[in-house]
């Protein structure tokens, strides 16, 4: 008789990085210890820090696995827009499709960083995030023809902070819509001084 071969289950990695992901996103990477996450990712100690090394690690880790996620939904929101300008307004799009789940707890980003020691990996991989999405805006406004393209990204960044940070604290996920149109104002601004 032979065998039927069984998918394999998650690995002590992905059991980790996803009780990681949603114990430090729900309650804050300082709240949660390592003892939870292991007892909720049902792993040996030993697989913890024989993976990651230690909770620095882990953390960094969780955080670079959000800036990938978050990556690819602002990406694929910017890759269906038509026109330079709709690509630049997709991106508030993309957001704001976050504000809209339940689990939304806000920037993970600004949370971990909060709690994090100056010069630390955690402050590293939120430097290494928010560089990541000024880069897109400032591409984004340069495709669109804006004169003075860093000027726009970094107003377009603001807009962004201010938006997640508003559907967290005012729970209230309309925060895109509004971020959306001051933003449409803006590109149209910086649009209209190039013509």
């Amino acid at each position: 008789m032979t065998k039927t071969p069984t998918a394999k289950g998650p690995t002590a990695r992905e059991r980790l990085l996803s009780a990681a992901d949603e114990l430090f996103y729900a309650e804050g990477v300082r709240t949660v210890g390592i003892d939870r996450i292991i007892e909720h990712a049902g792993v040996a100690k030993a697989s913890l820090y024989n993976t990651f090394g230690g909770k620095e690690q882990l953390v960094r880790a969780y955080l670079d696995s959000r800036h990938a996620r978050i990556t690819e939904r602002l990406l694929r929101g910017v890759n269906r827009a038509d026109t330079p300008r709709e690509r630049l307004l997709a991106v508030f799009d993309a957001q704001g499709e976050l504000f809209t789940e339940r689990s939304y707890h806000g920037c993970a980003f600004v949370a971990a960083s909060a709690e994090a020691q100056p010069g630390s990996s955690v402050e590293e991989a939120s430097d290494t995030y928010r560089a990541w999405i000024r880069t897109l805006f400032t591409d984004l406004a340069r495709d669109a023809g804006a004169p003075d393209p860093e000027a726009l990204a970094r107003q377009l960044h603001l807009l962004y902070d201010g938006s997640g940070l508003s559907a967290r604290m005012d729970r209230d996920p309309s925060s895109a819509e509004a971020a959306r149109t001051a933003a449409a104002v803006l590109i149209d601004a910086a649009l209209s001084t190039h013509s």
